[in-house]
């Protein structure tokens, strides 16, 4: 039974609802975000990058290993039993985050900036509706609900092989090199 300190009373149009005020999230996901997106500092620039950026140096393998750090913290979601509506905004920021990674060069730039993890995070912290130690298993909807998101996302990874190969048949095709 929680004790009446941990509760915050929330009113919505006459409707009183009571949701826990602090929700304590799993520290390895704490640590997994720190590790992935902030670890490392620029010292005068004040600059924080993880081992996102690093990784991302790799080209395609480092686009693929990172989001899939990305999707553990948007499936760790579902145990928390976050609104649907997060588990697609955080889906979204992973798509953008991927997306955004393709580009040569700029890419890399927007994923330092961009920080997935981070964001999710956030968003977990703000819309978990049961604590760490209630969050055992999520509802069944929600685990299709994040199966639909992830296999957006794997759509999105065969879509940029495709475009790369196609890229690449283009240039062997039409353009002589002067061989």
């Amino acid at each position: 039974m929680r004790a009446h300190n941990d509760l915050e009373l929330v009113s919505p149009e006459k409707q009183r609802v009571l949701r826990p005020s602090a929700i304590q999230i799993e520290r390895e996901l704490e640590v997994l975000t720190q590790l992935m997106d902030n670890q490392f500092r620029v010292p005068i620039l004040d600059w924080r990058f993880g081992f996102n950026a690093i990784i991302d140096l790799i080209p395609e393998f480092g686009d693929i290993a990172t989001t899939l750090v990305a999707l553990y913290i948007l499936v760790s979601a579902v145990r928390y039993r976050v609104p649907k509506i997060t588990l697609l905004r955080m889906g979204l920021n992973i798509g953008i985050y991927f997306v955004g990674g393709i580009v040569p060069f700029v890419g890399y730039l927007f994923d330092v900036w961009w920080k997935p993890n981070v964001r999710n995070l956030d968003l977990l912290r703000r819309r978990a509706t049961v604590s760490a130690a209630e969050a055992k298993q999520g509802r069944k909807s929600d685990w299709l609900f994040v199966s639909l998101i992830i296999g957006g996302i794997i759509a999105l990874f065969f879509g940029s092989v495709m475009l790369t190969i196609v890229f690449w048949w283009y240039l062997a095709t039409h353009l002589q090199f002067g061989f």
